[in-house]
């Protein structure tokens, strides 16, 4: 343990200081697909049930009609949290009709790549946007890989708790550029170690064979619908699952939070020459926002981002580049398909611990050979993490990755009892030890657990579906109070109503309003 990381656990252990722990705020975004009763895509349109995609703050879609996507509000305490994500699930399971949730990330059978639809909002121009843009992420990337679902947890820390670090650090930067250097900060350990997540919470070590489309891949086949690794954690993360030529120059190492917008800008306003090929129109007819490497700076694929809460028609870029990063959003979680939300409360617990470790321990910037170590060392566990004796890299020297992985949790540990002790229950020490029963005994980890099932003679497919109707029961065997799903139906209805106002008072036409955001991105790459 550094002096730093045990100076600062000190400070924050204090009397005066133990209660800011508990004022971190959790967020989640998570993302299914409907599938009818027999496991297939579902083609129909977003149910009007649960509003506009468009407006409605608490249920979207995202690339897909067919991806439904849950946005809680934030919260101290991720109880809370999970508990706003529970009731969207029972709100939508009220208005589903004869359709499913689907309960992993990779997607069971899928139809050919035309036939997957795309998420439409309306007609209003920033719904044409955002059309538009999937459009083209589909033309980048394909349909098939936009198919996959997973979890985001938004985290951040109270900004009294940056303040009384500053202020004992004697840091005389202003504040607003203190607290962004520190998320920096937190982002790059969390590129160090998040292959630690990978190994506890990766559930995707198989997938539907078809997801490959006759691609080239070096997978075992584990039935005739069913491939698979082995020792893998999450194939959802490895190069099967998110992918990009244009994008493999893109990965900032986060020194600072201008070298990271920088990138950005420079990808947004860069043209990459096959998607110059394509053009952004054929026939009149809208192919794709842009033909530079990234349409918008969201297309960035990545496990982690920082973030900030953007004003009206405000770009996430300009956001950060005004005010500085606000909160975290990790990208890189599974859904754990035995979990009826994907995702319980003792992941919340540990991956609060996890992020605050992040956030607490020394973190020296990322030289270029380190950088390509973090991204070595994640791929290498979200393929074989499981397998015994894996070694990994740790400052050019190889290390076993249990070893590694239970000095990170003696870290972790030290945080989790300050967290416990302001919050006066020991759920982060009970969570924190069900992470190193995994450590020691892989059998116990969400991807071998799903493997044990497949391996009794079960496709992922049926097993994946079989999961999903037993999530559906859960959820329809405790509907809302008539209270709560009348407050989830007015929320729809005026989402709806949102839209119809926007469609009616718009002016101008969509091109001109796709120029005037074309030129806002020219102008933050200048």
């Amino acid at each position: 343990m550094s002096d730093l990381f045990s100076r600062r656990l000190a400070l924050l252990g204090e009397h005066a200081n133990q209660s800011l722990l508990s004022q971190c705020m959790h967020g989640i975004e998570r993302e299914c697909l409907r599938v009818d009763e027999g496991g297939q895509l579902a083609l129909s349109e977003h149910p009007v049930a649960l509003g506009s995609a468009l407006t409605n703050g608490q249920i979207t879609t995202d690339y897909s009609e067919s991806l439904l996507e849950f946005i809680t509000g934030t919260a101290t305490d991720p109880s809370d949290t999970l508990a706003e994500l529970d009731r969207i699930h029972r709100f939508v399971y009220s208005k589903l009709d004869g359709e499913y949730l689907w309960s992993p990330s990779m997607p069971g059978p899928l139809p050919d790549e035309e036939t997957i639809p795309i998420a439409r909002y309306g007609h209003s121009h920033i719904g044409q946007l955002k059309y538009v843009y999937r459009k083209g992420l589909a033309l980048r990337y394909g349909k098939t890989m936009q198919c996959i679902a997973g979890i985001h947890y938004n985290f951040s820390l109270p900004e009294q708790l940056w303040a009384v670090l500053q202020q004992a650090e004697g840091d005389t930067r202003s504040a607003r550029d203190y607290q962004s250097s520190r998320y920096i900060a937190l982002i790059r350990n969390f590129r160090r170690y998040s292959w630690l997540l990978m190994y506890l919470f990766g559930a995707s070590p198989a997938l539907d064979k078809n997801f490959m489309r006759g691609r080239p891949h070096q997978l075992q086949e584990l039935d005739a619908d069913t491939l698979y690794l082995p020792y893998a954690t999450s194939l959802r993360m490895s190069d099967l699952g998110y992918q990009s030529e244009a994008q493999a120059g893109l990965t900032p190492c986060y020194n600072d939070l201008a070298s990271y917008t920088d990138s950005l800008r420079q990808a947004v306003g860069t043209p990459y020459p096959p998607y110059v090929n394509i053009g952004t129109k054929k026939d009149g007819e809208w192919l794709q926002l842009n033909t530079n490497v990234l349409q918008i700076e969201n297309e960035y694929y990545s496990n982690i981002r920082p973030k900030r809460v953007t004003y009206s028609g405000e770009r996430p870029i300009q956001a950060l580049m005004a005010r500085g990063v606000q909160y975290v959003e990790a990208r890189c979680l599974d859904i754990n398909p035995f979990l009826p939300m994907g995702i319980d409360l003792a992941e919340s617990r540990f991956l609060d611990a996890f992020l605050l470790y992040c956030a607490l321990q020394d973190s020296p910037q990322l030289s270029n050979g380190e950088c390509g170590s973090c991204s070595d060392n994640f791929l290498k566990v979200v393929k074989e993490g499981r397998r015994p004796g894996l070694h990994l890299s740790r400052q050019g020297v190889p290390v076993v990755l249990q070893t590694w992985a239970h000095e990170l949790l003696d870290g972790i540990e030290a945080i989790a009892k300050l967290l416990d002790a302001g919050q006066g229950h020991d759920e982060h020490a009970s969570a924190l030890q069900a992470q190193r029963a995994k450590v020691d005994n892989a059998s116990l980890t969400p991807s071998a657990q799903v493997l044990a099932e497949l391996q009794k003679g079960e496709s992922f497919a049926a097993f994946s579906l079989r999961q999903s109707k037993r999530h559906a029961e859960h959820f329809r065997g405790q509907p809302l109070s008539a209270e709560q799903q009348a407050e989830f139906e007015q929320i729809a209805q005026r989402s709806l109503q949102e839209q119809a106002e926007l469609e009616v008072h718009e002016d101008g036409d969509f091109d001109s309003f796709a120029a005037a955001y074309q030129a806002s991105i020219l102008a933050l790459a200048v």
